[in-house]
């Protein structure tokens, strides 16, 4: 009886050993070097676990050759991965932008569900067993760990990324792959908070808006996102911050964000909207003037940050300053100071270099029966249940052994 052996018990590596397990004729072991299979599973999605994307394609994924994840995602697509959970007593629930949580909202039942589905398949759970060395040996490979080894016909690496380090995020799978031939990428924490000078995030602290949210560097436009924009103490957080927090963390230099508050709103019709408050309410005080279009606290930073006196009334303010506000709800500029590390972010950008592995098995070119899947490789997707699509996907194509 062959063997096959997974290292790494997250999302990626147990869908690898259930697939493998498959056939009934193989022992299938998984090593996780955690007490427990699937911890950072519990902290995504805020702990609800948004464990795919109905929307999911190749377009939503980066790295060095963002297309390498087709052949995964077109053999086991969102909807294939939703079919599975359900096969396996998960029901499920779809929200806006096509993001899928469980109907329970925990993402222990995702869990859950994954581990009665290993015990059920046989396959053998090492937890605590931490992997320090991988050698070739009688036609497969040798594990080797603290107090013991162990051999392997047929070897997933599925160690995951660096990102998330308090949830066992670590750099091992890469340390494992470099003496086998695999490089790696740079690395980058993404989907993570973005830091920004202090006065105004400050005040807003806790506020949440939907916008669109742009990395700038002087006046060029390096990237946008869109989607709900949270205000933290020290920057901006939520979806719309975690999607251009990628090209944050990898570019130099002095760069900027810009925050569009009403982002399907002409400029026109904006400043149509503030002509009428003042028209209609001439005494109302100036930081009163958004009231009803944004959020309170943001709406009177706002008219600070455009210059106006908080107490002015609006008979008083004339088109020029009616402008300004228009242009600061439009155009609200912040400096990014960077990035928070990878023990805040939700994955890796960057990881071992896909050129050295078949798109269409993930098994490498030059170390036949070595397969690696997940978020250990050089992709990450975009926010919004993305990454656990190309769990799911990769860990399933690597789990059929090429077959």
């Amino acid at each position: 009886m062959e063997t096959v052996v997974i290292i790494g018990g997250g999302a990626s590596g147990m869908m690898a050993a259930l697939t493998a397990a498959e056939d009934g004729n193989r022992r299938v072991v998984l090593l996780e070097r955690q007490q427990r299979v699937g911890r950072k599973l519990l902290a995504t999605g805020n702990g609800r676990c948004n464990l795919t994307n109905t929307g999911a394609a190749a377009e939503n994924y980066h790295g060095e050759n963002a297309d390498f994840v087709r052949p995964a995602l077109e053999k086991f697509p969102p909807q294939a991965a939703m079919d599975y959970f359900a096969s396996l007593g998960l029901l499920m629930t779809e929200e806006y932008g096509g993001r899928v949580y469980p109907l329970s909202n925990s993402a222990n039942s995702v869990v859950d569900v994954l581990r009665f589905a290993l015990n059920r398949a046989g396959v053998e759970l090492r937890t605590g067993v931490v992997a320090r060395e991988i050698l070739r040996a009688d036609g497969g490979y040798e594990i080797k760990y603290d107090g013991g080894s162990l051999h392997a016909d047929w070897l997933i690496v599925a160690c995951g990324g660096a990102a998330g380090g308090k949830l066992g995020g670590v750099r091992d799978g890469y340390e494992l792959l470099k003496p086998l031939g695999h490089k790696t990428t740079a690395l980058h924490p993404a989907l993570v908070q973005l830091l920004t000078a202090p006065e105004y995030p400050r005040a807003l602290k806790g506020v949440r808006a939907d916008c669109r949210i742009s990395l700038l560097r002087g006046d060029e436009v390096l990237c946008e996102g869109r989607g709900e924009l949270q205000f933290t103490e020290t920057g901006v957080s939520g979806p719309a911050a975690f999607d251009i927090s990628r090209r944050a963390a990898s570019e130099g230099g002095k760069l900027t964000l810009s925050v569009d508050f009403l982002r399907d709103y002409p400029r026109e019709r904006v400043l149509e909207l503030l002509h009428a408050r003042r028209a209609a309410l001439p005494n109302l005080p100036a930081e009163e003037l958004l009231t009803g279009m944004l959020h309170n606290r943001l709406g009177r930073m706002l008219i600070k940050y455009a210059g106006i006196g908080a107490q002015a009334p609006l008979r008083l303010l004339e088109d020029a300053e009616l402008e300004r506000v228009a242009d600061a709800c439009r155009n609200f500029r912040l400096a990014l100071l960077g990035t928070e590390g990878f023990d805040c972010a939700q994955v890796t950008a960057g990881g071992i270099k896909t050129g050295g592995f078949n798109p269409e098995t993930l098994e490498s070119w030059f170390m036949p029966r070595l397969f690696v899947c997940g978020e250990l490789l050089d992709v990450d997707g975009d926010c919004g249940g993305y990454n656990l699509q190309w769990a799911w996907a990769s860990g399933r194509l690597v789990g059929r052994l090429g077959k």
